[in-house]
């Protein structure tokens, strides 16, 4: 006799949609990231949140595992950029990954902000694989509070020639 085996189809669909969905997460396409067919499967752009301040843009960004020294921030045109590179993780002898999750290699994540900025007063700090760039806005940029002041006519400011207009 012979013994029969089944076959499911939609098993073999999902095996290959699982694949495919596995090939294309190394090249995911993250927001900030430019779209390039040619880069590699490791490039990737680190998850950032930008909030405004009174005097300045604080950008902070998530780089777990990446030194100070192993990123570069450039500020030009109105686009700054934090690019870089994220060492992959190293095994002890006779250990073996089953999950690898984390994204290594090199990374690049520009942001645009307004031009009025003072560039030359932009800082960055690391901690906790944590980096905040902090871009002071230009003076001109920033709110101006203006007093309001009595007066005595119907109009509070009135020019020579608007005032003798009026009779």
């Amino acid at each position: 006799m012979t013994a029969m085996t089944g076959w499911d189809l939609f098993e073999d669909l999902r095996a290959a949609q699982e694949e495919m969905l596995r090939m294309n997460a190394a090249r995911a396409w993250w927001p900030g990231q430019r779209y390039q067919a040619a880069a590699s499967a490791a490039a990737w752009a680190p998850a950032v949140d930008i909030c405004e301040r009174k005097d300045a843009y604080l950008v902070t960004a998530e780089l777990p595992g990446v030194k100070p020294g192993d990123m570069e921030i450039t500020f030009e045109d109105g686009l700054l950029t934090i690019q870089g590179e994220r060492q992959s993780a190293s095994y002890a002898a006779g250990e073996k990954a089953h999950r690898a999750e984390r994204r290594y290699g090199a990374f690049r994540r520009s942001i645009t902000l307004p031009s009025h900025v003072e560039a030359d007063k932009i800082e960055a700090s690391a901690q906790d694989g944590v980096l905040q760039v902090l871009v002071p806005k230009a003076e001109e940029m920033q709110a101006k509070h203006i007093k309001v002041r009595a007066s005595q006519g119907h109009a509070a400011v009135t020019s020579g020639t608007a005032a003798n207009n009026g009779s």
